[in-house]
């Protein structure tokens, strides 16, 4: 079984219980009608809705997004390209990665490649076509996904502290 803490966020402020619960349930089905969600928390649905709303003003909700399948859409080829920026390359590369419309993610990191960034593309030569430019901002390696066995979640935010019976 679980234990739902209370956890501090960065205004400071303590989400609880029930503002785990709705971002859980939010996490898993971002369109659930607010009536459904209320039940679920054991609130009225003025007094979800409130919740909803701060969490949303604090920054704790930034988006709701929709999940597609990309192979149904015509971009079966899901890469992670490893990237050694040049640090002089930086305020030209940040605008070209956040335009490139088959970027799915990039994020700094740490070790040898300094960016990882996530693309689909419609075929290996469209990748190879992305690779070749982004060798103007660095070294990169790159690695085709075979498979996805887990795919994008949202984090078990509820299930922050597992105790064993």
């Amino acid at each position: 079984y679980y234990i739902i803490i209370s956890v501090k966020h960065p205004a400071g402020e303590i989400m609880d219980a029930i503002d785990l619960k709705i971002i859980t349930l939010l996490q898993k089905n971002a369109r659930m009608p607010l009536k459904v969600l209320a039940e679920q928390v054991y609130l009225s649905s003025p007094a979800t809705a409130a919740r909803i709303e701060k969490l949303e003003k604090e920054g704790i909700i930034s988006s709701y997004t929709v999940n597609i399948d990309l192979k149904k859409v015509g971009f079966p080829i899901i890469a992670f390209v490893k990237l050694d920026l040049d640090p002089k390359l930086k305020p030209e590369f940040y605008p070209y990665i956040k335009a490139h419309p088959n970027v799915l993610e990039c994020s700094c990191v740490t070790g040898q490649y300094s960016q990882l960034i996530k693309v689909a593309f419609a075929t290996t030569e469209d990748l190879d076509l992305f690779v070749g430019d982004l060798n103007n901002y660095g070294h990169t390696e790159t690695q085709i996904a075979f498979s996805t066995p887990q795919p994008p979640r949202g984090i078990g935010i509820e299930k922050i502290a597992e105790v064993s019976k």
